[in-house]
């Protein structure tokens, strides 16, 4: 329970910290770049978010080779850490009525240092958490993943709630906004000690020791990233269809229901909660699944489904609380398919020496290249093609990455049960 705990915790943190970002993202352009120009400062803030993305396949590289080289442990323990330096940093930066344009560059460089963090810290609490489940429990445990970032997202947005009807709109504006990222730096350093006192799985120990006792040197990490390029497309393959469709139905949703739909903005975010709470209700049942039937027809009910329904469910939202909360729901109920077990099915693809590095770059491109940009194309297609066109033609995309997800499982050996050696 102890390890369970320290990889959820740590993964909650930091998927907190990248949803409160959002969230608070109107009060950081009024304080942290100039009022002449409130657009700008916005669009600002929101370039600066997706600086984010754009730093994840660094720090997917950095802590992939940590964690390969030194240590699952190491890596977890060091990405929470960088993440909530991340968050106090922007806790307490100046304003920039205080010192100008430095406060703008503070807030780049802590949201880089966040991407990074975010980089590093999915691939190596998911290789460890697939390392130290029972074999016949993976899919279960895996679960553990998406389940605890979503509670993460769901705690930032309840305490945005909360602190909007506590605080005045003033009170907001001059330091409420400030609060989450202080209580994400005071998570993080907590789950950082957690962490510090976990044990390194069996199977990282065994490879040291084998490395450390071999007379004859073994291949080098990159001659073994290249020998298994075929395992590092299927995990692009597998991600552009669950990254797109994930953000837009997870996260990106209820702001398209305020500012297309003209919904009202507090009841589209409880919506949007209690649609989530669904997500996470039914990733157990799918990852239990999957240990009984194999991770491919999961994945094939998955990106197929949510295929198929992404028309229907995106033609029934206009508007009504209800039209959102049955749209999101159903999505995420096939959504959770995928989400419930790709963080075994990515570990099971590579071999221990490495597990972490193998799947983490990979899986920061695509989250980069097609997740980072899903909310701008869903704005955008309904900017370029008309308020009707335009959601037809981003469903049309959506389907077709999910597409390419089916035909990846397709190609994917059953790893269901698989014992992670070598």
């Amino acid at each position: 329970m102890k390890t369970l705990l320290g990889i959820g915790a740590g993964n909650a943190v930091e998927w907190f910290d990248w949803a409160i970002y959002a969230t608070f993202a109107s009060f950081i352009s009024t304080q942290l770049f100039s009022k002449a120009d409130p657009t700008s400062a916005f669009l600002a803030t929101t370039a600066i978010f997706a600086v984010g993305f754009v730093a994840r396949p660094f720090g997917a590289t950095v802590f992939g080779l940590i964690g390969d080289k030194v240590g699952r442990k190491a890596a977890m323990t060091m990405a929470v850490g960088l993440g909530s330096i991340g968050s106090l940093i922007i806790a307490i930066t100046p304003t920039y009525a205080s010192i100008g344009a430095g406060a703008s560059v503070i807030l780049l460089v802590a949201r880089l240092l966040q991407g990074l963090a975010h980089g590093g810290e999915l691939p190596s609490a998911q290789t460890y958490l697939a390392e130290v489940a029972p074999a016949p429990k993976r899919g279960l445990y895996s679960t553990l993943i998406y389940f605890s970032g979503t509670t993460g997202i769901v705690f930032g947005t309840l305490l945005g709630a909360v602190l909007t009807v506590v605080l005045t709109p003033e009170q907001m504006a001059s330091f409420g906004w400030r609060i989450p990222f202080a209580i994400g730096a005071l998570l993080g350093l907590y789950t950082l000690v957690m962490r510090s006192r976990l044990k390194e799985t069996d199977q990282f120990q065994e490879q040291k020791s084998a490395k450390a006792t071999a007379v004859i040197k073994g291949p080098s990490a990159i001659s073994q990233i290249l020998a298994n390029w075929r395992q590092a497309l299927q995990v692009v393959g597998l991600t552009v269809g669950l990254t797109v469709v994930y953000y837009v139905w997870s996260v990106s949703t209820p702001a398209y229901a305020i500012s297309t739909l003209k919904m009202d903005p507090a009841t589209a975010l409880w919506t949007g909660v209690a649609a989530n709470l669904v997500f996470m209700a039914v990733l157990p049942l799918w990852g239990k699944l999957s240990d009984r039937i194999g991770r491919r027809p999961v994945l094939l009910i998955a990106s197929v489904g949510a295929a198929v329904l992404q028309f229907p469910m995106s033609a029934l939202l206009h508007g009504e609380a209800w039209q959102l909360f049955v749209s999101m729901s159903v999505m995420l109920i096939f959504i959770a398919a995928s989400c419930a077990i790709v963080p075994a099915v990515y570990s099971e693809l590579f071999p221990t020496s490495i597990r972490t590095i193998g799947s983490a770059v990979p899986y920061a491109i695509a989250v980069a290249a097609f997740g980072g940009t899903a909310a701008f194309l869903q704005a955008g297609f309904s900017a370029w093609f008309g308020p009707v066109s335009g959601p037809h033609a981003f469903s049309i995309y959506i389907m077709v990455l999910l597409l390419i997800s089916a035909l990846t499982v397709i190609k994917l050996p059953e790893t269901r049960g698989k014992v992670l050696t070598d």
